[in-house]
């Protein structure tokens, strides 16, 4: 199959990593997210998690050959402690909570995959949160924009009052480094910026 007619399918329901792409000039061809476990194991740490999430979503996803599939996976992580997607408006306050006033790590992790070949990289971003008061975790909560994000919060809403210093990759953070996207598509024979 020829590289102008190469499909690109972009394993993640995720709007955010849509339009991060966008940035890249490229629009998947189709939308698959995986079903796939997403509970850490036992003593688990962050980073090694996020890689194997992306790796386990990019071989989840059904391809024809001489298909390139993109996934991501972005964790954040107190110390050794996985912050997933909050089931409910508590445990998205108790996260909050627990990164108020700290430094804490996300971890985006991409996996693309042409055939039997799977090329991967990960970034990892510190983010410090300000001190949060009660009434400011109970305005964010309000919101909403906690659901479906990994560690209750996404930097590029309404969250973003919340974080005064970051360093790493912003686009990381959202949740699709695209330096390192690029980077990987490319390697995969998808032409980026046409």
């Amino acid at each position: 199959m020829s590289e102008a007619h190469q499909r690109l399918i972009l394993g993640s329901g995720s709007p955010r990593r849509l339009e991060l792409l966008a940035q890249l000039g490229v629009v998947p061809d189709d939308v698959r997210p995986p079903d796939i476990n997403e509970d850490p194991v036992k003593a688990e740490l962050p980073r090694p998690y996020c890689a194997r999430m992306a790796r386990q979503k990019v071989s989840a996803v059904q391809a024809d050959a001489g298909d390139v599939v993109l996934c991501a996976d972005t964790t954040v992580a107190v110390g050794r402690r996985i912050l997933g997607k909050p089931s409910d408006e508590t445990e998205a306050a108790a996260f909050l909570r627990l990164m108020s006033g700290r430094r804490h790590r996300v971890i985006t992790a991409v996996a693309v995959r042409k055939d039997a070949r799977v090329w991967e990289r990960d970034v990892v971003s510190a983010v410090k949160m300000k001190v949060l008061s009660d009434a400011e975790i109970a305005g964010y909560i309000a919101t909403g924009d906690w659901q479906g994000k990994a560690g209750g919060y996404g930097i590029q809403g309404p969250a973003g009052a919340l974080i005064p210093w970051i360093s790493g990759s912003f686009t990381g953070i959202v949740g699709l480094p695209l330096a390192e996207t690029a980077t990987l598509l490319q390697t995969a024979g998808v032409k980026v910026w046409t």
